[in-house]
């Protein structure tokens, strides 16, 4: 599928979280370690996310291996964010390779990324996509299941549901609709991060007044704890808390 990783704590450059620790998002690239079965290389395009004195998300993405990109090395060394999300991707067999099917999708103040995959796509989404205004469908980033994902929560968030509402309530919605989903989604809007975990592995560290969470361990192995699966986790440099998913 994907490696991710949201970071929310002091000002860091982006090298330091994501190209340069041991086992970093560029290594997970080429060589994962935790898979279960959703590929085994994650080449098919990277994205990073990070906040601006304004408050508002950039976003760099492309349809290349992260490794090759070394304008986005350039740019990482000398970019410095409180809050970065990003992530490399393993494309889902029929689905394009393209910058827009490349999280992270960003809106307003939010950053987000899937992990996984819905199968029996389009049809297994597309009841619940049905609450999407046509227009927004007509302008998805990618005809991804990712895409929709995130259309559908933008959709939720705007129509004024808490952002951890939001996140559990479409994951409920997605397993009713396709009971075999992978769905380890996370969203930040840069204070804090949401994740769920839905059979991919997911990892978090709370230290240093910060907090990361990532697919995979990078950096110093201290201080890393697994998610449990089936589990929502709610942090923030102060504070983490995890609760099992409610599905039904």
């Amino acid at each position: 599928m994907c490696r991710h990783l949201a970071y929310v704590g002091p000002d860091v450059p982006l090298s330091d979280l994501l190209l340069d620790p041991a086992h970093s998002l560029l290594e997970q690239a080429w060589a994962p370690t935790d898979m279960r079965g959703g590929g085994t290389v994650n080449v098919d395009g990277f994205g990073a996310g990070w906040y601006a004195g304004d408050g508002a998300p950039r976003c760099y993405r492309a349809a290349v291996p992260m490794w090759t990109d070394e304008a986005f090395r350039q740019l990482a060394a000398g970019t410095s964010g409180g809050a970065v999300l990003a992530a490399v991707r393993s494309a889902t067999v029929g689905m394009p390779v393209s910058a827009g099917a490349c999280a992270p999708f960003a809106d307003e103040r939010w950053l987000f990324s899937h992990n996984g995959k819905v199968p029996g796509w389009p049809d297994s989404l597309a009841g619940t996509a049905a609450e999407l205004d046509v227009v927004d469908l007509m302008t998805l980033a990618a005809p991804t299941d990712s895409a929709v994902l995130w259309a559908l929560l933008r959709h939720r968030i705007g129509k004024g549901q808490e952002p951890v509402e939001a996140v559990t309530g479409l994951v409920g919605d997605v397993l009713r609709a396709s009971p075999e989903s992978r769905l380890n989604l996370l969203l930040t809007d840069g204070h804090r991060i949401i994740a769920t975990t839905c059979t991919h592995s997911l990892w978090v560290r709370h230290a240093d007044d910060a907090v990361a969470v990532a697919s995979e361990p990078f950096g110093p192995e201290r201080d890393w704890q697994p998610v449990p699966d089936r589990h929502l986790l709610v942090a923030d440099p102060a504070r983490l808390d995890l609760t099992p998913l409610q599905e039904s």
